[in-house]
């Protein structure tokens, strides 16, 4: 993988907070998008008195040119670091997720059974199916390396995601393949608790993959149904729902 060559966008920065509790909650943001998605769910689980940990994945939240070279393994890798950052100075760790984050999210819970508890907003789970990868895998090869982008899919009219405008194929592939398709096989071994948040509208991540992860996954699931916001529900209508659902529940698997 490349190093970013382009300054990181304004609000896109990772983020780090020394809490007073002896738990800490790492957030991980979605594909294309950065931090700035998740900074309120990192804030209201920081003033609850958390540590947090919220990184900036590899190639997200600069240029999309810094994005074209990365892959499921960087951003994979780019979670564990942070995780293995918060968990050397906490007890207990909990994770939370949007989108690709949330995927992140729940590969972690399947290698390290010891988090605490997981919560996922909108979250991939399936990969797309053989027909669609093979179109996209079609236009690669025709030379064309983006596509129209995913970001800002948000009900409320006044507010917008700062995400990329375009959709880089080969990352993307990489997500498919190396992410999502493994991790479906992987659901049903996963007991750590999980929160659900799942958009009744999203254009995105179809709603289809909470209900695969309800069907599938191992350990006990409590799913809320977001109705009033699309896939960026962080930063959408029912975001104070998920910011006091996220924070009750992170008390909750931290006193379990």
């Amino acid at each position: 993988m490349q190093m970013a060559t382009h300054e990181v966008m304004a609000g896109a920065e990772a983020w780090s907070h020394q809490g007073t509790l002896t738990t800490g909650v790492l957030v991980v943001h979605g594909f294309t998008g950065n931090p700035g998605s998740m900074r309120g769910l990192a804030e209201a689980c920081a003033s609850a008195g958390f540590h947090v940990e919220m990184p900036r994945l590899a190639g997200h939240g600069t240029d999309i040119e810094d994005m074209l070279p990365t892959t499921w393994s960087d951003w994979l890798r780019d979670a564990d670091t942070a995780y293995t950052m918060l968990a050397s100075r906490v007890e207990k760790v909990v994770v939370m997720g949007l989108s690709m984050g949330g995927t992140l999210t729940l590969w972690l819970a399947s290698q390290r059974p010891s988090i605490a508890g997981i919560v996922c907003v909108n979250p991939a789970a399936q990969a797309m199916p053989e027909e669609i990868v093979s179109a996209i895998d079609g236009m690669l090869t025709e030379g064309t390396e983006v596509i129209p982008g995913i970001g800002s899919d948000i009900a409320d009219p006044d507010t917008t995601e700062n995400a990329y405008s375009g959709t880089p194929i080969r990352p993307l592939l990489s997500f498919i393949a190396d992410g999502l398709k493994p991790l479906a096989e992987r659901l049903p071994e996963i007991k750590v608790p999980l929160l659900l948040f799942t958009s009744t509208q999203d254009h995105v991540v179809s709603p289809t993959d909470s209900d695969f992860i309800v069907a599938t996954y191992g350990g006990a699931v409590e799913q809320v149904k977001l109705e009033r916001s699309y896939h960026v529900a962080t930063q959408d209508f029912d975001k104070q729902i998920i910011f006091d659902g996220a924070v009750n529940f992170a008390f909750a698997v931290a006193e379990s």
